[in-house]
């Protein structure tokens, strides 16, 4: 599970929304370092997002810092929801027992104003639906792996 988290040959064939594909992706994984993506929708938009690795302590934790980004890699305002965060601070944790991982993902605003921290909170079952159809990819790409 820790490889499919943290190396780009895995990340490119599971990580994002349903129906998504990445179309480009550079990893740099060590703290400080980078993953700069693009994912590209069904009707053949392109997205870019940025995460900055802020902890790795493998193969239980990552924390990172999350924003939308453009081609170079900076930052920008989220392409669909106004007033987004423009950064998120993710930790997700990897706890294997009896030969299954469960993942916790936490995820806040960083830096946020007040209308963000609110629109944040009102997005949380939109949320939740777009993680849901992304660990539905990564438990098909991992029953193929």
């Amino acid at each position: 599970m820790w490889q499919a988290w943290t190396e780009r040959e895995h990340l490119v064939r599971w990580f994002g929304p349903k129906g998504t594909t990445i179309s480009h992706a550079a990893l740099d994984f060590r703290p400080g370092g980078t993953f700069h993506y693009a994912m590209r929708s069904p009707d053949g938009k392109e997205m870019w997002g940025k995460w900055v690795f802020r902890e790795i302590d493998a193969p239980k934790k990552l924390v990172l810092v999350s924003s939308f980004s453009n081609a170079q890699g900076d930052v920008t305002p989220a392409p669909m929801i106004d007033n987004w965060p423009l950064q998120t601070l993710s930790t997700t944790t990897f706890e294997e027992q009896n030969g299954k991982t469960t993942i916790t993902l936490r995820w806040a605003p960083l830096n946020a104003t007040e209308v963000q921290y609110q629109i944040f909170a009102k997005m949380h079952d939109s949320m939740r639906q777009g993680w849901g159809g992304t660990f539905e990819q990564l438990e098909e790409y991992l029953a193929k792996a």
